[in-house]
């Protein structure tokens, strides 16, 4: 039986790429692909794909809302995010939302043919870069971990948004409060952590 694969990506030679290589394999049924996130949040559902390959850069909802939104519809769904970002926020955003694999645009066709079976078998698919700083990330010790019970209720939720690839704008609007307020819940996070970026709060976060 082929695993049912859908394509979100605003890069038109991409897709393209990418479906090609998704109709060639006999184990692969290309359902559906889509050049922005609006159309994939409406139609996934109904295509009901077993795995999504999914871009981040994408105009109005990037890919790690996409995936935030969908995945609570799509429990069944693995989402395999394909990007040029390796960076940790990027990286712990998109898992975070629900994404179980993160490779980067240029991974050779077999790896990502694997990738894709891979994922749809209950593995977590990464690129070998990415897998390293996710290691990275959670190898510290527990004494390490921080009292997340000095943390007030607003900048947990704070947090909890930064975790879920929140821009500041988007987290004022969504919490009602002023941006310049956001930063402040940032940084009185940032102190009360003992971290100094916004990967290195989620890290600890997602870890906790």
């Amino acid at each position: 039986m082929s695993l049912r694969v859908c394509i979100v990506d605003d890069d038109e030679p991409t897709r393209q790429i990418l479906s090609e290589l998704i109709r060639e394999s006999d184990q692969l049924e290309l359902v559906n692909s889509y050049a922005d996130t609006e159309s994939a949040v409406e139609n996934l559902p109904k295509d009901c794909p077993d795995v999504v390959l999914m871009d981040i850069n994408i105009p109005q909802i990037n890919g790690i809302e996409c995936v935030r939104r969908l995945k609570p519809t799509l429990s069944h769904t693995q989402f395999l995010m394909l990007t040029v970002y390796a960076d940790a926020n990027h990286i712990f955003a998109a898992l975070a939302a629900g994404a179980t694999g993160y490779l980067l645009k240029g991974t050779r066709r077999p790896q990502l043919l694997a990738s894709i079976r891979q994922i749809a078998q209950g593995g977590s698919p990464m690129s070998a870069a990415i897998a390293r700083k996710v290691v990275q990330s959670f190898a510290k010790t527990e004494n390490e971990r921080p009292d997340f019970e000095e943390l007030s209720p607003r900048e947990r939720s704070v947090l909890d948004l930064l975790s879920k690839g929140y821009l500041y704008k988007e987290i004022a609007d969504n919490l009602n409060i002023k941006l310049v307020t956001v930063d402040t819940y940032v940084r009185r996070v940032y102190d009360k952590l003992q971290v100094n970026s916004r990967s290195q709060a989620i890290a600890k976060y997602l870890k906790r």
